[in-house]
């Protein structure tokens, strides 16, 4: 297990990107968030590569991701994190729930699972199936309906949706990300998770697999998605711009104004290291906006961000 030493350190956080793709602008901002907020509280911050999925991950992608970071000076605590290296862990921890009773196989299809309404009606729960060509799914009898969002307040999910029985490991015989992400989390004794919005969702799910297992809840603060043009969110899947090349304390500085921080007066002979600096001594959470939208215009980017409504 990776237990970090935190009782001299109380805050621990995390970055934790997928390697299907580089770093864009929207990741950067999950980066960057992320990172002021630890440092802010003289806290440690981690980064986790996510790649235990590998039919959407892309060769070298890893390795970019960090390059990247480094670049922008977003330096980490301790080693890079591999879910792709923690397999066993995560078996261990499916066959204590298994052998609790908490877990149990299921050989729906996504078409059977639509054509009952798009939300698993709990299928397979007593039918004791052997684990060949079947998921793994977690017993939800006492699901969590809300949670509070350090930004956004008292955040409530669709009830269908918290109670489903969820999976933890697929038919595929990958790990689920609910799983390797709380185990991951749990084991760093991350004590709070930064991420992007499009995330509230599986929180509840997360939070219902943490009282499973009987371990600590960290806290939660979501930031708000870089938006295209279109209102699609900026992402590798919708070819998102890598921001490999682009002007460091330039895009930094874009970054600090998406997330509402305040610029020092001149920029003009900061490096990236002295400009984060600055930003971690005036990092204000209540400045962040709870909804954004970015646009991108080639060689341009504008920003517009507002409250939520």
């Amino acid at each position: 297990m990776l237990f970090y030493l935190h009782t001299m350190m109380t805050y621990i956080g995390r970055f934790a990107p997928s390697p299907s793709g580089p770093l864009h602008f929207g990741s950067l901002i999950a980066a960057i968030g992320s990172y002021l907020r630890a440092r802010a509280q003289q806290g440690s911050w981690l980064v986790r590569i996510e790649d235990i999925d590998p039919p959407r991950e892309q060769p070298g992608a890893a390795a970019q991701i960090l390059r990247t970071l480094e670049r922008f000076s977003l330096h980490w605590d301790g080693e890079v994190i591999y879910q792709s290296q923690r397999h066993e862990r995560y078996q261990a921890i499916l066959d204590e729930l298994y052998q609790q009773g908490k877990t149990y196989h299921c050989c729906c299809t996504r078409a059977q699972i639509q054509a009952a309404g798009g939300f698993y009606p709990g299928t397979c729960r007593d039918k004791q199936y052997p684990p060949l060509n079947a998921a793994v799914r977690l017993r939800v009898d006492a699901p969590c309906l809300s949670f509070q969002d350090q930004l956004l307040g008292l955040i409530t999910v669709e009830p269908r949706l918290a109670s489903e029985d969820f999976i933890l490991k697929r038919r595929d015989g990958l790990f689920a990300y609910n799983l390797a992400v709380v185990i991951d989390d749990a084991d760093c004794g991350v004590t709070e998770v930064v991420r992007g919005a499009d995330l509230l969702e599986p929180t509840v799910r997360q939070i219902t697999l943490y009282q499973q297992l009987g371990w600590p809840v960290p806290d939660w603060l979501h930031l708000p998605l870089a938006l295209q043009q279109n209102g699609l969110k900026l992402s590798k899947q919708n070819h998102a711009p890598a921001i490999d090349e682009w002007p460091v304390v330039e895009t930094l500085c874009q970054a600090l104004l998406f997330l509402g921080q305040t610029l020092p007066d001149d920029i003009t002979d900061m490096t990236a290291e002295s400009l984060l600096h600055w930003a971690v001594e005036h990092w204000q959470l209540s400045s962040i906006p709870t909804t954004a939208s970015v646009h991108h215009d080639q060689e341009n980017i504008t920003f517009k961000s507002g409250n939520l409504t």
